[in-house]
């Protein structure tokens, strides 16, 4: 069993920047075989998709709406995941998850396979 916590959220206006962190806490929970993701759900809406990463780091997949914007990365020596989110729109606010498929082949957009979840952090984005 691993614990997704997430940090770094916040009020921020639009054209801003924040970085989402997603640590594992518990024993000796170690991200480096995990399949990571990221989704958002909106107010009012369902959860989707923003971006994922291999558990070895090679392949990272992004939704349409974010790419080019925000950049998924890990660090599998200090068991983190992070999100860095450039020029925020206000349709980016949600409520931010990381996800956790163990060993994931694919970076699937679904929540399906993600079996562990965070309990999230709030990103707002004033216009």
């Amino acid at each position: 069993q691993v614990q997704l916590v997430e940090s770094g959220g916040g009020l921020v206006q639009a054209g801003g920047s924040l970085r989402l962190s997603c640590a594992a806490s518990g024993r000796s929970q170690s991200l480096s075989t995990y399949t990571m993701g990221w989704f958002r759900q909106p107010p009012g809406k369902e959860r989707e998709f923003v971006a994922a990463i291999l558990w070895s780091g090679g392949s990272i997949r992004y939704a349409d709406s974010v790419k080019g914007r925000f950049t998924i990365s890990r660090d599998n020596v200090k068991n983190m995941v992070y999100l860095q989110m450039n020029s925020l729109k206000p349709e980016d606010t949600a409520v931010y998850y990381c996800a956790a498929d163990y060993l994931g082949s694919t970076l699937s957009t679904s929540i399906r396979p993600y079996e562990h979840w965070g309990q999230g952090t709030q990103v707002t984005v004033s216009s």
